[in-house]
């Protein structure tokens, strides 16, 4: 691997979401305002490939969710200032559910993530010898759908349908 790799940039992200995406979203709603732990109707999912090295793992999560915070800017929550009145950045408004599996099962689920067209970001092996987002990009492209080298996946959408895409996978340990 490239001592440049954990430098990588962000790999290709979903497109904004078309209508009919949109509308899918919208039938989501918002969070639950009942009384008790706050639950979402709607879900954000990483899965990575089990056999990632530890650094690789951090590296293609925090490259994976950017891609979600841009094209979908609703999972984005308001800015945290403390008790100083320092102002810190927006951070997503719900938890990011990490899981890993196998190659197939993340085949498998970027075959799903594309049936449902939902939000969606991508991290290929190829991403891991690029130094740059224009390079990452043309890494992606270079590569037929059903040949990408998948190392991670990350989707957000309603619940029932993020849960099915990730259908196989395990919780990341």
């Amino acid at each position: 691997m490239n001592a440049d790799a954990s430098r990588t940039e962000p790999a290709a992200s979903a497109p904004a979401p078309t209508a009919s995406e949109s509308a899918a979203l919208e039938s989501a709603g918002p969070e639950t305002t009942a009384p008790g732990p706050v639950r979402f109707d709607t879900k954000i999912a990483v899965l990575l490939r089990e056999d990632l090295e530890p650094w690789q793992r951090l590296n293609v999560t925090a490259f994976l969710v950017s891609g979600l915070g841009t094209a979908v800017p609703e999972v984005v929550g308001e800015p945290y200032e403390d008790a100083d009145g320092v102002g810190y950045l927006s951070m997503f408004r719900q938890p990011v559910l990490v899981f890993e599996g196998t190659k197939e099962t993340l085949t498998a689920a970027h075959t799903r993530v594309l049936s449902r067209a939902l939000p969606r970001a991508l991290f290929t092996s190829d991403l891991f010898t690029t130094g740059n987002d224009r390079d990452n990009r043309a890494a992606v492209r270079a590569v037929p759908t059903a040949d990408l080298d998948l190392v991670g996946l990350a989707v957000y959408g309603p619940r029932n349908a993020v849960d099915k895409v990730v259908k196989g996978a395990r919780m990341h340990h």
